[in-house]
């Protein structure tokens, strides 16, 4: 029996040439083109950087829970079902640390190459079958990113900080508040604080 060839050293092996398979892809064989085909899919994979707004938003490499049933249509995939992601962020009002989820719907069809689909869509407002394969990252990342609101709330009742120290008014007692002075009157609010009026005119016996 002939001895397998030797590797070359410092030669990358097959495996690390090979690129790392996508976690968010589907394979399509076994579903086929049959109409009516279908095939259940429940995955979690890691999120992709960028899935965010300003003050919210999932983490990278957090875990995506995907609950797809794929069917066989004329024109395509149609791909539906829901999904769940972890997000956090930062409260708009007082800027508390926010942990959320989200559970979204999720109904999309990848349309076959070629398809009267494809002809008659815009590039952007369709998502083609790949070859034997469909990428399900573009259609959760857009679902997940216009669902994340833009200003995200530790409570839904949160009173934000306050105006006059800053700190977080949900922690400060009931009775807490800050004397108001008018600008036009501070300086002389100051001054009578402390007793020191200069401008008093002298006394006359005092001449």
């Amino acid at each position: 029996m002939p001895a397998a060839p030797s590797r070359r050293p410092g030669a990358a092996s097959p495996d690390a040439r090979r690129p790392a398979a996508n976690p968010w892809a589907v394979e399509l064989r076994e579903l086929g083109r049959r109409a009516g085909s279908m095939q259940e899919l429940d995955r979690t994979v890691p999120a992709p950087d960028g899935w965010r707004l300003e003050l919210v938003g999932v983490p990278e490499g957090a875990p995506v829970h995907l609950r797809l049933r794929l069917e066989s249509v004329m024109e395509g995939v149609l791909v539906s079902g829901d999904v769940e992601v972890p997000v956090e962020g930062q409260c708009a009002r007082c800027l508390e640390p926010v942990h959320d989820s989200l559970q979204l719907d999720v109904q999309e069809l990848y349309a076959y190459p070629g398809s009267t689909t494809e002809a008659t869509s815009e590039e952007d407002e369709v998502r083609l079958v790949e070859g034997e394969r469909i990428d399900l990252e573009p259609m959760v990342r857009d679902t997940v990113v216009l669902a994340l609101p833009l200003s995200p709330t530790c409570t839904d009742d949160c009173a934000g900080l306050c105006s006059g120290c800053g700190q977080r008014i949900d922690d400060l007692p009931a009775d807490h508040s800050h004397e108001l002075v008018d600008p036009r009157w501070a300086g002389l609010a100051g001054r009578l604080t402390t007793g020191a009026v200069t401008d008093r005119p002298d006394d006359p016996e005092e001449n």
